[in-house]
């Protein structure tokens, strides 16, 4: 699996529809969950939130399903670090079944730093998240895609 191991989970019940597989939306959870695991990683763990009231949003995403997830699955997510600028990230999140090197779905991400005040504002990234994204940039450099990447949805006129 590319990328650098960011979260692991096992299904819950609720998650699987009648085909016997993860349902779709369930998909977006775990990348949520894994968002939030980045997070952590990155020094924006719980007590950074309360102490500065700063957290980061997901302005958009983007999901590839590739392969099903079972009921029995337990799901890996590793991190890509695309990119990333004074206030945002762009990262990917590769899922994969455990015992399984190839991806079950793909997602991209923007997320943005803000600051939840009276009213939310963006924030630059203090000295200390921002060289940890960098490591992890710099961990992930080049680590290949594991899914198609962002494209725009459209169809196409003849």
């Amino acid at each position: 699996m590319a990328g650098e191991l960011i979260y692991r989970t096992g299904l819950a019940p609720e998650w699987i529809d009648y085909n016997g597989h993860l349902r779709d939306a369930y998909y977006g959870l775990i990348v949520s969950f894994a968002s939030d695991a980045l997070m952590d990683r990155l020094g924006m763990d719980a007590p950074y939130r309360e102490r500065t009231r700063n957290t980061l949003y997901t302005v958009e995403m983007h999901i590839h399903y590739l392969r099903e997830v079972k009921k029995s699955d337990t799901v890996l997510v590793s991190v890509r670090m695309l990119g990333a600028d004074h206030k945002r990230i762009h990262a990917a999140f590769d899922l994969a079944r455990e015992g399984d090197t190839a991806a079950a779905a793909s997602a991209e991400l923007m997320l943005l730093h803000v600051h939840q005040g009276e009213t939310v504002s963006t924030q630059p990234f203090p000295p200390q998240i921002n060289a940890a994204i960098g490591a992890l940039l710099e961990a992930t450099a080049g680590v290949p895609a594991a899914g198609p990447g962002s494209r725009r949805i459209e169809l196409r006129r003849k």
